[in-house]
């Protein structure tokens, strides 16, 4: 970039969930002179109103190809991430080695800033876990759940690769469950995954039965989309030092909110016995898409006070916004 033009920041993943909700942000910050959006498949651009971006197509796998798009880039801001679709290998190699692959073609192209969207996934859901996890809290896998493991595992390795290369500022985000307009795929698992707690099968939005339904009551934290976005971009303009930050919204819901709004007549059922039947049931083999019943054995609920006081972050929405925000 040229010296008085503002930040040259380049971003994998940018038409996903994040980076839909992130790119006007950029093209707002006079900060910011330049964007190059990597991605596998091409897209335009100016069709999205992005006059700031250049599109560069590039795979993860492909280090030769970062390391091209990311030439003179100030920040990489890395948001590819496959979380559903593929076998253990086709993610591994794009979610843990696709995301080491970034760190180690932004270093060598000298950026220095990387900004990597990690999750709440990666505390685990053990016993031992507070309410209101803080961020200096232990990292650890998660007994089954693929998912949380390969989210813990790539923030101890991205610690390492940081280590190694010191002039690259290291900044991570741990959001929970994302919500909003461009949610991929949560319009419809959404609904489908409360008609499944709550014992039931259904398809579609807002057309689950008005039926007494028992619901685990259990506590939730949520975040709307354009909050993940406005924590990125302070993330990548450097408003506070780098390491990890907890992000999410101000109020937690209940799984039996969620069924409510969802369109469900919940019949409140206690969390704990819920919560062992779910730690005995993520102990037995089960297919990728049950594994997810593990996050039930011991909701985590983070702290987020540093986002607030050494970001100077605030999200604007409340949970209960994104969970409307995305069935509506």
């Amino acid at each position: 970039m040229v010296a008085g033009d503002g930040l040259s920041v380049a971003v994998t993943g940018p038409t996903g969930t994040f980076g839909s909700a992130l790119m006007p942000l950029l093209e707002e910050d006079d900060r910011v002179g330049r964007v190059v959006g990597i991605a596998r498949r091409p897209f335009d651009p100016g069709a999205r109103g992005w006059s700031k971006m250049e599109y560069r197509q590039g795979d993860v796998r492909d280090p030769d190809a970062l390391r091209a798009a990311f030439e003179g880039a100030d920040v990489v801001v890395h948001l590819a991430f496959l979380i559903v679709g593929g076998n253990k290998q086709t993610t591994g190699a794009i979610n843990v080695e696709g995301t080491l692959n970034a760190f180690r073609a932004a270093a060598e192209a000298g950026a220095r800033r990387f900004v990597y969207a990690s999750s709440i996934a990666a505390y685990g859901f053990h016993r031992d876990n507070p309410i209101g996890i803080p961020e200096d809290w232990a990292t650890r896998p998660a007994e089954k759940l693929f998912y949380a493991q390969e989210k813990a595992e790539l923030e101890h390795l991205l610690g390492e690769a940081a280590a190694d290369h010191p002039d690259v500022e290291l900044y991570l985000l741990r959001p929970p469950i994302v919500l909003g307009p461009d949610a991929v795929g949560a319009k419809v698992q959404l609904p489908q995954a409360l008609a499944w707690i709550a014992g039931g099968l259904q398809k579609g939005v807002r057309r689950l039965p008005a039926l007494p339904a028992l619901v685990p009551d259990l506590p939730v934290q949520l975040i709307h989309q354009d909050d993940v976005a406005s924590a990125l971009l302070r993330c990548t303009v450097g408003a506070g030092p780098a390491g990890a930050y907890n992000i999410a919204a101000d109020d937690v819901l209940s799984l039996v909110d969620l069924a409510r709004e969802a369109g469900l007549r919940p019949v409140p059922i206690p969390g704990g016995p819920v919560a062992a039947a779910a730690r005995a049931a993520a102990k037995l083999p089960l297919p990728p898409t049950a594994q997810w019943v593990e996050a039930l054995s011991h909701p985590a609920i983070m702290d987020t006070t540093k986002a607030k006081t050494e970001l100077g972050w605030t999200p604007q929405h409340s949970a209960l916004d994104a969970l409307r925000a995305t069935l509506d």
